[in-house]
């Protein structure tokens, strides 16, 4: 790997805030990037915990900022967090996070990593596993470990303090993630950790460990976190507020659309090379109403689009959404769904994958989300407001549930 001679003031600037919500002791990163480790490229270390199998656009804010790092000549060390996510993260959350075994998290590490490199360069990446450090820990390293912080220093951290003022328990194991986390800044000698601003408390305590154990303490850069769907709180796969990496393209288009018109300019900092520049004339624009929001979004969503898939589908994708739901025409690709019988129309709506859950479609049936077009596109479409609807067998009829989606029925 060849370390970039002189980075430019623009592209270190670009790469410490963009999207960045904190540089811990900037002066010495910014010094770091023109000079690197001892004319060596630095180690940019993430830490991921494989505790589900499909990622959000919302991962894909740090992966940029690492292949931002890795394009000015610098190396990526990923931890799998094969032990932490066993533990669970208590990060942001008022309870103790699920813990995973150990096959979940090799399942999901295998996935997680494909999702990964779409976006970072595997060449200028190292993979490691807890694992390869944890596996050789005896009971009294790990009591060693425990005596590098206090419970008082353990409480500053605000999703504990919270929980304890609230009487909300907290495991003991749990005061043993930050440290298992920090452990891997020692054992991969990380020069600089990334992560949302959800784990500042987590890669402070890398830091603080480094010195301990004879080395520079890491430098330290937290991003932005993107809001989900509701516009309101952390895009996450729990709150159902996502949209997943591997979306197709039409989705994820059509997704983005239905954000509110506020968190625009946080997901083109966050997702895209749109220079700022621009966004600022954006923001100019539409508050003075010479340049209506939805066009934003449309040229928003079409490079999110574009990052994730490529130009020709993000077009086509745009070009789909503008003709289903600007021109009020039905998608072309609506899926089948077989009935039989006369059904429940919350059961129809759960079977067909179009909620998770009965009282997430009773849900959608109270906002007035549920429609049926009973003579296909050629008609107009009908309310359904009573969770007790019976759908008849009506071939040919297509059920819309939310913004996007649709079924036809076929006998």
């Amino acid at each position: 790997m060849v370390l970039k001679q002189s980075p430019t003031k623009k592209e270190i600037d670009h790469l410490l805030t963009r999207g960045v919500s904190l540089v811990e002791k900037e002066a010495d990163l910014r010094r770091l990037l023109v000079e690197g480790n001892k004319g060596e490229p630095l180690r940019v270390k993430l830490g991921v915990d494989p505790t589900h199998y499909d990622l959000t656009i919302g991962h894909a804010v740090v992966f940029r900022k690492l292949r931002q790092f890795q394009r000015l000549g610098h190396k990526t060390v990923v931890v799998i967090g094969d032990w932490t996510a066993r533990l669970g993260d208590p990060s942001g959350r008022l309870e103790a996070r699920k813990a995973l075994t150990a096959e979940e998290v090799n399942a999901n590490a295998a996935t997680y990593l494909d999702q990964f490199f779409r976006i970072v360069d595997k060449d200028q990446t190292e993979v490691h596993r807890q694992t390869e450090w944890f596996d050789k820990f005896n009971l009294g390293d790990a009591i060693k470990l425990l005596g590098f912080k206090t419970v008082a220093q353990m409480l500053e951290r605000d999703d504990f303090s919270k929980r304890y003022k609230s009487g909300i328990e907290i495991s003991l194991s749990e005061f043993m993630y930050p440290l298992l986390q920090g452990y891997d800044s020692v054992a991969l000698r990380s020069d600089v950790e990334l992560g949302g601003t959800d784990q500042t408390f987590n890669l402070l305590v890398g830091r603080d460990l480094q010195p301990i154990f004879g080395q520079a303490a890491q430098q330290i850069l937290t991003m932005n976190l993107i809001v989900g769907l509701d516009g309101v709180k952390k895009m996450g796969k729990s709150l159902d507020n996502y949209i997943a990496m591997t979306a197709p393209a039409k989705d994820m288009f059509g997704k983005l659309m239905s954000l509110p018109d506020q968190t625009m300019r946080s997901y083109f900092e966050a997702l895209t090379e749109v220079e700022n520049e621009e966004l600022d004339e954006f923001d100019r624009k539409m508050s003075e109403g010479s340049l209506n929001p939805r066009d934003v979004k449309l040229r928003m969503a079409r490079e999110i689009v574009t990052e994730f898939h490529n130009a020709a589908e993000a077009a086509e994708a745009q070009e789909a959404f503008i003709r289903q739901f600007s021109e009020r025409k039905l998608p072309t690709d609506i899926p089948d769904y077989q009935l039989d019988s006369a059904k429940n129309i919350v059961e129809v709506i759960v079977e067909a994958g179009l909620a998770a859950s009965n009282n997430k479609a009773r849900e959608l049936i109270k906002q007035g989300g549920v429609a049926l077009f009973p003579k296909g596109a050629s008609s107009d479409s009908e309310r359904i407001s009573d969770a007790n609807y019976t759908l008849d067998v009506i071939d040919g009829a297509i059920l819309k549930v939310g913004k996007r989606q649709y079924i036809r029925i076929k006998a």
